[in-house]
Formats: C-alpha cells, sequence, structure tokens
C-alpha cells in the first residue's frame, strides 16, 4: 500500500501525538511517586525536631567544666509559680501536654491521659505524673548560673518550654543527669536531645566536654 504524502503526515502527527500523551502520563506518576515519597520522608521524626539547627545552637554554646563549687539548694529555684486564671506552672503544663484534660475549682486537673516523653508509659492519674525539667535545676546551677538573681532562677524553674510531663520511674532514673549519663527510650532520644540544646541555648547555659561530645554524635544521627 502506499500513502499520500498527506496521509503520511497525518499518521505520523498522530504517532506524535500519542507519544506526547504516554510521556505526559509517565510524567504525572513521576510528580505523584515524587510528592508520596516527600510527604512520607522523615515521618518517623517527631513534629519540631531539628537536628541541624541544634547542631548549630550546640556549636555556638561555652564549653567549661562544670562548676560543682556553686552550692545548689532547690529553694533558690522557686517553683511553682502563677499562670493566670487559677492555673500554677505544674497545672498549666498538665493541661497543654495532655488528652482530654479535665480541670475543676481552682484549675486542679481531675482527669485526663499523658504520654512520657522518656519511656512511653502512658499516664491517667495526675497525680502519679512527674514534671520534668529538660534541664535539671542542678544542672543549670552547674552550668554557669553562679550570679542570676533570685528572678532568674524562678523564670527558669517555671518556663514552661523545658517542663516535661513523664513517668516517676523516668523522672527518678534521671535525675540531675545530663545527656552523657543519661538518655530516655531510644525512639525520643532525639527529640530529647534538641529539647535540651535549645533550653541551653536559650539561657545560654554552658555544657562540659562530655556532654558536648555526646550531644554532637547524638545529634549527627538524627533524622534531617
Amino acid at each position: 500500500m502506499r500513502w499520500s504524502s498527506g496521509e503520511g503526515t497525518g499518521l505520523a502527527q498522530r504517532a506524535k501525538s500519542k507519544q506526547t500523551r504516554w510521556l505526559s502520563a509517565l510524567l504525572a506518576v513521576i510528580v505523584l511517586a515524587a510528592t508520596i515519597l516527600w510527604s512520607t520522608w522523615g515521618a518517623d521524626e517527631p513534629a519540631g525536631v531539628d537536628a541541624q539547627q541544634a547542631r548549630d545552637q550546640l556549636a555556638r554554646l561555652v564549653v567549661a567544666e562544670e562548676d560543682t563549687g556553686n552550692p545548689y539548694d532547690r529553694d533558690d529555684w522557686p517553683h511553682w509559680s502563677a499562670q493566670g486564671e487559677s492555673c500554677d506552672t505544674r497545672e498549666e503544663a498538665l493541661k497543654r501536654q495532655g488528652a482530654e484534660v479535665r480541670t475543676g475549682a481552682a484549675c486542679k486537673v481531675e482527669s485526663g491521659s499523658w504520654t512520657s516523653l522518656y519511656d512511653g508509659v502512658t499516664i491517667t492519674n495526675a497525680r502519679e505524673a512527674d514534671l520534668d525539667h529538660v534541664v535539671p535545676l542542678a544542672e543549670a546551677n552547674r552550668s554557669g548560673t553562679r550570679h542570676w538573681t533570685r528572678e532568674q532562677r524562678k523564670a527558669f524553674a517555671n518556663d514552661l518550654d523545658q517542663l516535661l510531663v513523664v513517668s516517676a520511674r523516668s523522672n527518678r532514673q534521671k535525675g540531675d543527669q545530663d545527656p552523657a549519663k543519661w538518655l530516655p527510650d531510644a525512639s525520643h532520644s532525639c527529640e530529647y536531645a534538641v529539647k535540651w540544646v535549645a533550653v541551653k541555648s536559650k539561657y545560654e547555659l554552658t555544657v562540659d566536654r562530655a556532654e558536648r561530645e555526646t550531644l554532637d554524635s547524638l545529634l549527627a544521627r538524627c533524622p534531617r
């Protein structure tokens, strides 16, 4: 069979059109796959965790030996202070970090549930929940706060940004240790390290060498 030049041109155009549609469909599939991949990238990383930012903050912190000669007295770090609407710092933290929290008179927490960041334990009785300072007060006392005023210590002790509702068991295990000596469950260690560095950076606290090396090594392995 012989085609006229017009028929040949028509066939070529249809073939080109078919190829264009095929390429468009392929491109759509690639875009869809990329979108799905992007949306799930780092899905295991807790919200708000920015390991690179924490490493940058850590690099700017002063490395110094702990000031163990600075006497520590918990009473020098007043808490819990009023947070408004009859609530104190503990009650406000319980309200913010819990699920289905109900309060009664004078902001007393009557019910709710909380998940301990340190070990994943679910707490359903507010009286059994501990409120832990990410950077313990005794650790802050050793980290360049010798000349802080009482008001500065009070502000630190009541900073809701660095208070976590945790299980009593994990809080006792942690004590006043820094990350070189204690870390929460592995699934939460990155988030904890980021929070620790954020607090030390916010208050311009010092880090000792072992603490710095542990944090740097840990953050280097965290999702980005």
